[in-house]
Protein backbone atom coordinates (compact mmCIF):
# COMPACT_ATOMS: atom_id res chain seq x y z
CA UNK A 1 0.00 0.00 0.00
CA UNK A 2 1.33 3.45 -0.95
CA UNK A 3 2.25 5.76 1.89
CA UNK A 4 -0.51 8.37 2.32
CA UNK A 5 0.00 11.82 0.92
CA UNK A 6 -2.90 13.27 2.90
CA UNK A 7 -4.46 12.35 6.24
CA UNK A 8 -8.08 13.49 6.60
CA UNK A 9 -9.49 13.94 10.10
CA UNK A 10 -13.24 13.57 10.64
CA UNK A 11 -14.73 13.80 14.16
CA UNK A 12 -17.83 11.60 14.36
CA UNK A 13 -20.51 13.32 16.47
CA UNK A 14 -23.77 13.28 14.47
CA UNK A 15 -24.45 9.71 13.41
CA UNK A 16 -23.78 7.27 10.61
CA UNK A 17 -26.23 8.77 8.12
CA UNK A 18 -24.26 12.01 8.09
CA UNK A 19 -20.86 10.38 8.34
CA UNK A 20 -21.46 7.93 5.51
CA UNK A 21 -22.01 10.76 3.01
CA UNK A 22 -18.74 12.37 4.05
CA UNK A 23 -16.81 9.09 3.78
CA UNK A 24 -18.33 8.16 0.40
CA UNK A 25 -17.14 11.46 -1.04
CA UNK A 26 -13.71 10.99 0.49
CA UNK A 27 -13.36 7.44 -0.83
CA UNK A 28 -13.78 8.81 -4.36
CA UNK A 29 -10.64 10.92 -3.80
CA UNK A 30 -8.49 7.78 -3.68
CA UNK A 31 -8.27 7.69 -7.48
CA UNK A 32 -6.16 10.86 -7.31
CA UNK A 33 -4.46 10.87 -3.89
CA UNK A 34 -3.26 8.22 -1.45
CA UNK A 35 -5.43 8.97 1.57
CA UNK A 36 -5.43 8.06 5.23
CA UNK A 37 -8.95 8.56 6.61
CA UNK A 38 -9.12 9.00 10.38
CA UNK A 39 -12.58 8.98 11.95
CA UNK A 40 -12.59 9.89 15.65
CA UNK A 41 -15.82 8.53 17.10
CA UNK A 42 -17.60 9.32 20.38
CA UNK A 43 -20.94 7.71 19.48
CA UNK A 44 -20.20 4.09 20.28
CA UNK A 45 -19.73 0.51 19.03
CA UNK A 46 -22.74 0.37 16.69
CA UNK A 47 -21.49 3.23 14.54
CA UNK A 48 -17.93 1.92 14.59
CA UNK A 49 -19.08 -1.47 13.35
CA UNK A 50 -21.03 0.13 10.51
CA UNK A 51 -17.95 2.09 9.47
CA UNK A 52 -15.76 -1.03 9.61
CA UNK A 53 -18.22 -2.96 7.45
CA UNK A 54 -18.92 -0.34 4.82
CA UNK A 55 -15.61 1.53 4.79
CA UNK A 56 -12.92 -1.03 5.67
CA UNK A 57 -10.05 1.28 4.70
CA UNK A 58 -11.09 3.91 7.23
CA UNK A 59 -9.22 3.96 10.53
CA UNK A 60 -11.53 4.55 13.51
CA UNK A 61 -10.20 6.05 16.74
CA UNK A 62 -12.40 5.54 19.77
CA UNK A 63 -12.99 8.25 22.39
CA UNK A 64 -15.44 8.58 25.30
CA UNK A 65 -18.87 10.08 24.66
CA UNK A 66 -17.79 13.14 26.68
CA UNK A 67 -14.88 13.95 24.36
CA UNK A 68 -14.92 17.41 22.79
CA UNK A 69 -14.38 18.04 19.10
CA UNK A 70 -11.08 19.93 19.72
CA UNK A 71 -9.74 16.99 21.72
CA UNK A 72 -10.96 14.54 19.06
CA UNK A 73 -9.06 16.48 16.43
CA UNK A 74 -5.95 16.59 18.63
CA UNK A 75 -6.00 12.80 19.00
CA UNK A 76 -6.21 12.34 15.24
CA UNK A 77 -3.38 14.80 14.66
CA UNK A 78 -1.17 12.65 16.88
CA UNK A 79 -2.14 9.52 14.95
CA UNK A 80 -1.87 10.95 11.43
CA UNK A 81 1.02 9.67 9.31
CA UNK A 82 0.81 11.71 6.09
CA UNK A 83 2.89 14.87 5.65
CA UNK A 84 -0.31 16.89 5.15
CA UNK A 85 -3.35 16.74 7.47
CA UNK A 86 -6.79 18.02 6.49
CA UNK A 87 -9.80 18.54 8.74
CA UNK A 88 -13.48 18.15 7.85
CA UNK A 89 -16.72 17.67 9.77
CA UNK A 90 -18.87 14.54 9.61
CA UNK A 91 -21.51 16.31 7.53
CA UNK A 92 -19.19 17.98 5.00
CA UNK A 93 -19.22 16.67 1.43
CA UNK A 94 -16.09 17.21 -0.65
CA UNK A 95 -16.24 17.43 -4.45
CA UNK A 96 -14.21 15.27 -6.79
CA UNK A 97 -10.64 16.53 -6.95
CA UNK A 98 -10.77 18.14 -3.50
CA UNK A 99 -7.80 16.26 -2.05
CA UNK A 100 -5.50 16.96 -4.97
CA UNK A 101 -6.55 20.62 -5.02
CA UNK A 102 -5.70 20.97 -1.34
CA UNK A 103 -2.27 19.44 -1.83
CA UNK A 104 -1.53 21.63 -4.86
CA UNK A 105 -2.47 24.73 -2.88
CA UNK A 106 -0.16 23.82 0.00
CA UNK A 107 3.37 25.11 -0.68
CA UNK A 108 6.31 26.16 1.51
CA UNK A 109 5.06 29.76 1.35
CA UNK A 110 1.40 28.76 1.87
CA UNK A 111 1.55 25.96 4.45
CA UNK A 112 -1.93 26.42 5.97
CA UNK A 113 -4.70 26.53 3.38
CA UNK A 114 -8.45 26.77 3.80
CA UNK A 115 -11.29 26.87 1.32
CA UNK A 116 -14.89 28.01 1.20
CA UNK A 117 -18.10 26.39 2.48
CA UNK A 118 -21.41 26.22 0.64
CA UNK A 119 -24.78 25.00 1.84
CA UNK A 120 -25.68 21.47 0.78
CA UNK A 121 -28.74 21.13 3.05
CA UNK A 122 -31.28 23.14 1.11
CA UNK A 123 -34.58 21.43 1.86
CA UNK A 124 -35.95 23.59 4.69
CA UNK A 125 -35.95 27.17 5.87
CA UNK A 126 -34.44 26.05 9.19
CA UNK A 127 -31.48 24.49 7.38
CA UNK A 128 -30.91 27.65 5.37
CA UNK A 129 -31.26 29.94 8.38
CA UNK A 130 -28.84 27.82 10.42
CA UNK A 131 -26.29 27.80 7.61
CA UNK A 132 -26.52 31.54 6.96
CA UNK A 133 -26.25 32.29 10.68
CA UNK A 134 -23.08 30.25 11.07
CA UNK A 135 -21.36 30.36 7.68
CA UNK A 136 -22.21 33.67 6.02
CA UNK A 137 -18.53 34.61 6.29
CA UNK A 138 -17.37 31.32 4.69
CA UNK A 139 -19.46 31.30 1.50
CA UNK A 140 -18.11 32.41 -1.88
CA UNK A 141 -17.11 34.88 -3.04
CA UNK A 142 -14.11 35.21 -0.75
CA UNK A 143 -10.82 37.03 -1.34
CA UNK A 144 -8.02 34.70 -2.41
CA UNK A 145 -4.58 34.82 -0.85
CA UNK A 146 -3.37 35.87 2.62
CA UNK A 147 -6.16 35.64 5.20
CA UNK A 148 -6.78 36.67 8.80
CA UNK A 149 -8.99 33.61 9.45
CA UNK A 150 -9.81 30.26 7.89
CA UNK A 151 -12.70 27.91 8.41
CA UNK A 152 -11.94 24.85 10.54
CA UNK A 153 -13.88 22.33 8.44
CA UNK A 154 -12.16 22.69 5.06
CA UNK A 155 -8.49 23.17 5.84
CA UNK A 156 -5.11 21.51 5.49
CA UNK A 157 -1.97 21.77 7.65
CA UNK A 158 1.56 20.37 7.42
CA UNK A 159 1.79 17.55 9.98
CA UNK A 160 5.16 18.92 11.09
CA UNK A 161 3.49 22.22 11.99
CA UNK A 162 0.81 20.49 14.05
CA UNK A 163 3.51 18.61 15.92
CA UNK A 164 5.43 21.82 16.56
CA UNK A 165 2.30 23.46 18.01
CA UNK A 166 1.08 20.38 19.89
CA UNK A 167 0.71 22.26 23.16
CA UNK A 168 -1.73 24.70 21.53
CA UNK A 169 -3.54 21.92 19.65
CA UNK A 170 -4.06 19.91 22.83
CA UNK A 171 -5.14 22.85 24.98
CA UNK A 172 -8.77 22.11 24.11
CA UNK A 173 -9.65 25.25 22.14
CA UNK A 174 -11.17 25.71 18.73
CA UNK A 175 -9.01 26.21 15.65
CA UNK A 176 -8.94 30.00 16.06
CA UNK A 177 -6.53 29.55 18.98
CA UNK A 178 -4.14 27.54 16.79
CA UNK A 179 -4.45 29.99 13.91
CA UNK A 180 -3.74 32.92 16.22
CA UNK A 181 -0.58 31.15 17.37
CA UNK A 182 0.49 30.68 13.75
CA UNK A 183 -0.07 34.33 12.92
CA UNK A 184 1.79 35.48 16.01
CA UNK A 185 4.81 33.54 14.79
CA UNK A 186 4.58 34.80 11.22
CA UNK A 187 3.10 31.62 9.72
CA UNK A 188 0.64 32.72 7.04
CA UNK A 189 -2.93 31.57 6.53
CA UNK A 190 -4.02 31.32 2.90
CA UNK A 191 -7.54 31.22 1.49
CA UNK A 192 -8.26 29.31 -1.71
CA UNK A 193 -11.97 30.08 -2.22
CA UNK A 194 -12.20 27.92 -5.32
CA UNK A 195 -11.83 24.83 -3.09
CA UNK A 196 -15.45 24.60 -1.95
CA UNK A 197 -17.06 21.92 0.21
CA UNK A 198 -20.74 21.31 0.89
CA UNK A 199 -22.08 21.66 4.44
CA UNK A 200 -24.91 19.11 4.62
CA UNK A 201 -26.30 19.40 8.12
CA UNK A 202 -30.04 19.14 8.76
CA UNK A 203 -31.48 20.87 11.81
CA UNK A 204 -34.71 21.20 13.69
CA UNK A 205 -35.40 24.61 15.18
CA UNK A 206 -34.71 23.38 18.71
CA UNK A 207 -31.50 21.59 17.74
CA UNK A 208 -29.94 24.63 16.14
CA UNK A 209 -31.01 26.96 18.96
CA UNK A 210 -29.31 24.66 21.45
CA UNK A 211 -26.21 24.17 19.30
CA UNK A 212 -25.81 27.91 18.72
CA UNK A 213 -26.08 28.50 22.46
CA UNK A 214 -23.63 25.71 23.35
CA UNK A 215 -20.99 26.73 20.83
CA UNK A 216 -21.20 30.38 21.89
CA UNK A 217 -21.00 29.49 25.57
CA UNK A 218 -17.95 27.28 24.98
CA UNK A 219 -16.24 30.01 22.96
CA UNK A 220 -16.97 32.80 25.45
CA UNK A 221 -16.05 30.64 28.44
CA UNK A 222 -12.64 29.93 26.96
CA UNK A 223 -12.14 33.57 26.06
CA UNK A 224 -12.90 34.74 29.60
CA UNK A 225 -10.72 32.12 31.26
CA UNK A 226 -8.56 33.72 33.93
CA UNK A 227 -10.42 37.04 33.93
CA UNK A 228 -11.55 38.62 37.18
CA UNK A 229 -15.20 38.65 38.22
CA UNK A 230 -15.70 42.31 37.36
CA UNK A 231 -14.38 41.80 33.85
CA UNK A 232 -16.48 38.66 33.37
CA UNK A 233 -19.62 40.52 34.42
CA UNK A 234 -18.80 43.39 32.07
CA UNK A 235 -18.21 41.00 29.17
CA UNK A 236 -21.45 39.18 29.94
CA UNK A 237 -23.42 42.42 30.05
CA UNK A 238 -21.89 43.53 26.76
CA UNK A 239 -22.92 40.23 25.15
CA UNK A 240 -26.57 41.01 25.86
CA UNK A 241 -26.33 43.83 23.33
CA UNK A 242 -25.09 41.53 20.58
CA UNK A 243 -28.31 40.37 18.83
CA UNK A 244 -28.86 43.51 16.67
CA UNK A 245 -25.17 43.63 15.75
CA UNK A 246 -25.00 39.91 14.87
CA UNK A 247 -28.22 40.15 12.87
CA UNK A 248 -27.05 43.21 10.94
CA UNK A 249 -23.61 41.71 10.29
CA UNK A 250 -25.06 38.47 8.92
CA UNK A 251 -27.61 40.20 6.68
CA UNK A 252 -25.08 42.73 5.39
CA UNK A 253 -22.53 40.04 4.61
CA UNK A 254 -24.97 37.98 2.58
CA UNK A 255 -26.33 40.99 0.70
CA UNK A 256 -22.79 42.12 -0.14
CA UNK A 257 -22.01 38.72 -1.66
CA UNK A 258 -25.03 39.00 -3.94
CA UNK A 259 -26.05 35.38 -3.42
CA UNK A 260 -28.76 33.54 -1.47
CA UNK A 261 -30.90 36.68 -1.23
CA UNK A 262 -34.17 34.79 -1.52
CA UNK A 263 -33.10 32.30 1.14
CA UNK A 264 -32.01 35.19 3.36
CA UNK A 265 -35.41 36.88 3.19
CA UNK A 266 -37.18 33.64 4.10
CA UNK A 267 -34.73 33.08 6.96
CA UNK A 268 -34.99 36.48 8.63
CA UNK A 269 -37.42 35.54 11.44
CA UNK A 270 -35.35 32.49 12.35
CA UNK A 271 -32.10 34.42 12.13
CA UNK A 272 -33.48 36.91 14.65
CA UNK A 273 -34.05 34.09 17.11
CA UNK A 274 -30.76 32.33 16.39
CA UNK A 275 -28.70 35.44 17.18
CA UNK A 276 -30.52 35.73 20.51
CA UNK A 277 -29.39 32.18 21.36
CA UNK A 278 -25.90 33.16 20.19
CA UNK A 279 -25.78 36.18 22.48
CA UNK A 280 -27.27 34.28 25.42
CA UNK A 281 -24.57 31.63 25.09
CA UNK A 282 -21.84 34.25 25.11
CA UNK A 283 -23.34 36.06 28.10
CA UNK A 284 -23.54 32.88 30.17
CA UNK A 285 -20.11 31.73 29.04
CA UNK A 286 -18.43 34.98 30.05
CA UNK A 287 -20.04 35.04 33.50
CA UNK A 288 -20.37 31.35 34.43
CA UNK A 289 -17.75 29.71 32.24
CA UNK A 290 -18.19 27.03 29.59
CA UNK A 291 -19.53 24.29 31.88
CA UNK A 292 -19.83 21.10 29.83
CA UNK A 293 -21.01 22.96 26.73
CA UNK A 294 -17.98 22.05 24.62
CA UNK A 295 -18.61 18.31 24.98
CA UNK A 296 -22.17 18.78 23.68
CA UNK A 297 -21.27 20.76 20.57
CA UNK A 298 -21.97 18.81 17.39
Amino acid sequence: MALPALSVVVPSVNGFDDLSGTLEALERQRDDVALELLVVDRLGPELRQKVATRFPLVRVLEVPSSATIPHMRALAFREATAPAVAVLEDHVIVPDGWASAMLRAQTPSTPVVGGAVENAATGTVVDWAAFLCEYSHCTPPLPAGPAEWLTGNNIVYPRELLQRYREVVESGGWENRLHDAFKADGIPLTCRPEIVVGHKMHYSFGLYMSQRYLYSRSYAGARAEGAGLAKKLAMGAAALALPPLLFWRTVSRIRAKGRHTRELVRSLPLLALFVVAWAAGEAVGYVAGPGDSLSKVR
